[in-house]
């Protein structure tokens, strides 16, 4: 009898996890398709979520032509509003949908996505579009890159211009921060596709890849894929802080741990109906015959909070996520 009562309780066990790993708002977010590098908007009272669509095979390692947009207003029920552009929308790029981020100004949605350049500018570039919705269509803004490899001859190395992210500042000004192995920050002009100014180099400790702006009461907040290479391989999420966008930045160490099964992490934060959250991925979702893996990822969320201080609390990714 001790034991039946002992396997029904794992049984019972069992049943409430796996209860849980399937409650709408429970992680991943998406799982009838693999998807990355979130990067929340919202409008009204509904958030929109774009992502990268992986469609790796096998062993692929990153195949991604196009970006999808999801929408909710409750966190835990999502619409596939389908794709809103693909790569071959940008007639001078040719390859690589990767990170992107979607700010609202004037009255527009404006579109701001890494892509691999023609051979007129190797090397990763920035690709602007605009629609009048934020579900699309959207158009090429500029029909030429935002920011290529030349503009930043500092670098490393030819992708370090991928992951934008944008933020409108008080007083009206829209920033656009970017890159890899070197993160940079710059003005953008009022018609949102060009650079106004001079673009700035502002790395923080172990940046990766996959800069995040956003603002909370006085402080500004970069937070990134880190990548300390002399003790770990997988990026984890770290963060810095600033009175202002043109700094100083604080490095305030590591928000989040690795996304399970992936080397990649991409961290998006926003504020919705009063509470904060930050989206990210792993490597967890099976689709068919085709497991998680390095192209492909899965979408997650998770609540966030912060310190009296205005420094956010370690966050522990959980398979629950908002469902709790």
């Amino acid at each position: 009898m001790v034991g039946f009562r002992r396997m029904a309780c794992a049984i019972g066990a069992l049943a409430m996890l796996a209860g849980a790993s399937d409650a709408p708002g429970s992680n991943p977010i998406i799982r009838d398709k693999f998807t990355a590098d979130p990067a929340p908007l919202v409008v009204g009272d509904r958030l929109y979520l774009y992502v990268g669509h992986d469609e790796a095979q096998r062993d692929e390692m990153f195949n991604m032509k196009e970006w999808l947009v999801y929408s909710t207003t409750d966190l835990k029920h999502w619409t596939d509003h389908g794709a809103i552009m693909k790569v071959a929308d940008f007639k001078w790029a040719k390859a690589d949908a990767w990170a992107s981020q979607v700010i609202q100004k004037n009255g527009k949605f404006y579109f701001y996505a890494a892509v691999e350049h023609d051979k007129t500018h190797p090397g990763k570039a920035i690709a602007v579009a605009v629609s009048d919705t934020p579900t699309g269509p959207f158009r090429d803004a500029k029909g030429a890159a935002l920011i290529t490899n030349e503009m930043t001859p500092k670098g490393t190395h030819s992708w370090e211009d991928i992951d934008p992210t944008v933020l409108t500042d008080d007083d009206g000004t829209t920033w656009i921060a970017w890159g890899n192995r070197q993160c940079y920050i710059a003005r953008l002009k009022p018609n949102m596709i060009e650079i106004d100014g001079p673009i700035t180099e502002i790395t923080p400790p172990h940046f990766e890849e996959g800069p995040w702006l956003h603002k909370r009461g006085k402080l500004y907040y970069l937070t990134y894929a880190s990548l300390d290479r002399s003790k770990h391989r997988d990026e984890k999420v770290s963060y810095s802080t600033a009175p202002s966008l043109k700094g100083p930045w604080t490095y305030r160490g590591e928000l989040t741990g690795s996304g399970k099964y992936s080397f990649t992490i991409h961290p998006g934060i926003v504020e919705y109906k009063k509470n904060w959250y930050l989206f990210l991925h792993n490597a967890t979702l099976a689709i068919g015959d085709l497991n998680g893996s390095i192209g492909r990822r899965a979408v997650t969320g998770e609540r966030l909070h912060y310190n009296p201080d205005g420094t956010m609390k370690p966050v522990v990714q959980t398979e629950a996520g908002v469902s709790r």
